[in-house]
């Protein structure tokens, strides 16, 4: 029996189970396919109810998590087979080439100044922004380290440029580095993978992709936060100006069973109610409006937060589904709803859309690789909801966070803590049947 835990997927639930786990002494193995750990959460400008940074509140758990003696992080990297059971699994990660030596690069950021290969569209940013072919994803990333993006690398494709080893005063850029596949033994795995957001532009109904002002929710964090494309400006794509009426559009996708989901996000009532009052904080005399099927803000104070929105910041609630169908000529998105059974149309200025949050696409090949079961909507199915919520089909695999359906931050962390939890116990079983 090894003393190890693999943990795949580095978001707040990975991160908060990997330090519960490297605090008992137990050796972590944490998997992100990512250059930079920190997951969904270090793309949101504010959490809500307190409305605090996220990145202030996540930063120091990266930090914390890549600092730590007893866990080893392996970012660029995925979990590509898993053999044993529980107690005694052996399993291959693939850890891709960055073309970078961790142990050399320092984050100073030389060689993303230099690099002549411009205008790949930003991942982090939902490509809102451009990166270059050598790039770190945001500016808090851990670990410090530029990766190459082996697609648009001149010198990986081509032949040609070498300007980045050229500028690095460490000789960290190696451009013979390989893929390499580790093998570690396990007594336990927890999975953390977490979600994707849905893409609405098949929904034709809500404009997305036709009309330029029209935003999905995790665009509209990305322009919010100071750190984001346009300098924290909440403005609009067709002409730069800023915003003074913003229409907030929820369940797009979500409770849909013609798309396969038919459940509610979780988390999207309070996203749009926190993203309309920091529109207000932005810009004093905007005006913002929520559209709704049912305001479900039934915990933690949710509730008071919905009412010091609508309360301090004028937010006005609209119970009707919206739909944006057409735009003015100044490219002013109108949303059509509905008001005691009378059709209504209002120009905004923006219209953001909660869409549905989804599991990742290689959720489906990763439950083949663990042999875990997934549930109707693709996310990893647990033994039960309510008295096991974290153990998965297979004993020694447990699941935390988004990926095994929809939690909100503070569910993600306790689920985190809960699989951790569980996982020492399987060590601990293990230990005393050998």
């Amino acid at each position: 029996m090894e003393r190890s835990v693999l943990v795949v997927g580095s978001g707040v639930a990975g991160i908060q189970a990997s330090l519960d786990l490297a605090d008992k002494g137990v050796i972590v193995h944490l998997v992100e396919k990512d250059p930079s750990i920190g997951g969904r959460m270090a793309q949101l400008d504010k959490t809500f109810p307190t409305n605090d940074c996220s990145i202030c509140i996540l930063a120091p758990k990266m930090a914390d998590c890549y600092g730590h003696p007893n866990i080893n992080v392996l970012t660029y990297s995925e979990l590509i087979g898993l053999d044993g059971h529980k107690g005694h699994f052996k399993a291959k990660v693939l850890k891709k080439a960055r073309y970078v030596d961790e142990s050399k690069c320092t984050g100073c950021g030389e060689c993303l100044m230099k690099c002549p290969t411009k205008g790949i569209p930003s991942e982090f940013d939902i490509g809102l922004s451009t990166r270059r072919a050598i790039y770190m994803p945001f500016l808090q990333a851990v670990p410090r380290v530029a990766t190459i993006d082996r697609e648009h690398c001149k010198h990986l494709t081509e032949g040609k440029c070498g300007v980045c080893k050229k500028v690095c005063k460490r000789e960290a850029i190696d451009y013979e580095m390989k893929d390499a596949v580790l093998e570690f033994e396990v007594g336990a795995v927890i999975v953390a993978t977490g979600y994707d957001v849905w893409n609405p532009t098949v929904a034709s109904e809500y404009g997305y992709g036709r009309f330029p002002n029209v935003f999905t929710a995790m665009e509209y964090e990305r322009i919010i936060n100071a750190a984001g494309p346009t300098g924290g400006h909440i403005i609009r794509r067709s002409d730069g100006g800023e915003p003074r009426t913003i229409a907030f559009i929820q369940c797009v996708g979500s409770r849909n069973v013609q798309l396969n989901h038919p459940y509610c996000c979780a988390v999207c009532c309070m996203h749009s109610t926190k993203e309309a009052m920091l529109a207000k904080e932005h810009k004093d005399d905007v005006k913002t409006t929520i559209f709704y099927k049912d305001m479900r803000a039934c915990s933690k104070g949710f509730y008071e937060y919905v009412v010091r929105a609508q309360r301090d910041y004028g937010v006005e609630y609209v119970n009707s589904d919206g739909t944006v169908q057409e735009e003015t000529e100044d490219h002013n998105p109108v949303v059509s709803f509905d008001v005691g059974g009378r059709s209504v149309r209002k120009e905004f200025d923006m219209v953001v859309l909660a869409t549905s949050l989804v599991p990742r696409p290689t959720t489906a090949q990763l439950s083949k690789v663990l042999g875990v079961q997934l549930d109707e909507f693709g996310f990893i199915k647990s033994k039960d909801r309510i008295f096991s919520p974290v153990e998965t089909n297979v004993p020694g695999i447990y699941v935390a966070g988004y990926c095994g359906g929809p939690a909100d931050i503070p569910e993600s962390v306790a689920q985190g803590s809960a699989a951790a939890a569980k996982a020492a116990e399987t060590l601990v079983e293990a230990r005393m049947i050998a």
